[in-house]
């Protein structure tokens, strides 16, 4: 667990010896390199103020992006979380409530495989499910469980394209990702009318980041520039969202490239 405070720190607002108000703080569950989305979401979130953790499997990447928030002015904490594990769940929320107030939480792991149905095993067909479904379950259900203290706070959960269709190789992927939509449906039903916003994005297309350059490259390829998803582009939808009135909220949004059919 690492803190990487930046420079930059907002302006006392109160005069005299008055406790200031408590910092708001966000949680990414599922922060990699720093030319991706959950990095793209922590920056965002650290420009408005947030005191950002980040959880994540991977130290060095998790560092990697606190010190980049750290050098635009903001505060990040990165905590090697396994999203699957109950308990580390808790300890990363747990620990981001020390740090302010917590009101905004999103799930963004997403671990893809692609293999035809007959190569699938089962326990590869069981791994994406525990990363995709599984986990998100725990994040939301541990997330709402201490937003609702308070009455108030966001929840959000980054889908795919698969989230809607299954399609070989990605039929094991598919079914994780519908797993997690109705997650994401289920909590928003039980949350919502107690003051919890939940809300899933549907990225409906290919991040322009180092995932998909990594592990599709050819698909990456085809796209073309155009047609991939600017993840600052994501990071701002996901913001809009969070700001949402409560008169007025999206449940579902989906994201695409002007260029990408559907």
């Amino acid at each position: 667990m690492t803190g990487i405070k930046g420079s930059k720190r907002p302006a006392a607002a109160r005069a005299g010896h008055a406790r200031k108000a408590p910092r708001p703080v966000a949680v990414v569950f599922g922060v990699g390199p720093e030319n991706g989305l959950g990095a793209a979401l922590a920056r965002r979130f650290a420009r408005e103020g947030h005191v950002v953790v980040l959880a994540g499997r991977t130290p060095e990447k998790l560092e990697k992006v606190a010190s980049a928030i750290a050098g635009e002015g903001g505060e990040a904490w990165a905590r090697v979380t396994d999203a699957t594990s109950a308990r580390d769940v808790g300890a990363a929320l747990d620990f981001a409530s020390i740090q302010g107030a917590l009101d905004l939480v999103v799930y963004n792991v997403g671990s893809n495989r692609a293999a035809p149905a007959l190569d699938t095993s089962a326990e590869l067909f069981e791994s994406l499910w525990r990363q995709n479904a599984l986990g998100g379950f725990i994040v939301g259900r541990e997330a709402a469980a201490r937003l609702l203290t308070c009455g108030r706070g966001s929840i959000l959960f980054t889908g795919a394209t698969a989230s809607l269709r299954a399609r070989p190789p990605f039929t094991a992927f598919a079914s994780a990702k519908a797993a997690l939509r109705a997650v994401a449906q289920g909590l928003a039903r039980e949350f919502g009318p107690r003051g919890v916003h939940v809300a899933h994005v549907v990225v409906d297309g290919v991040i322009d980041g180092d995932y998909a350059a990594e592990n599709f490259p050819d698909l990456f390829a085809a796209k073309g520039a155009g047609g991939r998803l600017n993840s600052d582009a994501i990071a701002e939808a996901y913001w809009a969202i969070h700001r949402q009135h409560p008169s007025a909220w999206s449940h579902e949004i989906d994201l695409r490239p002007f260029s990408e059919t559907f």
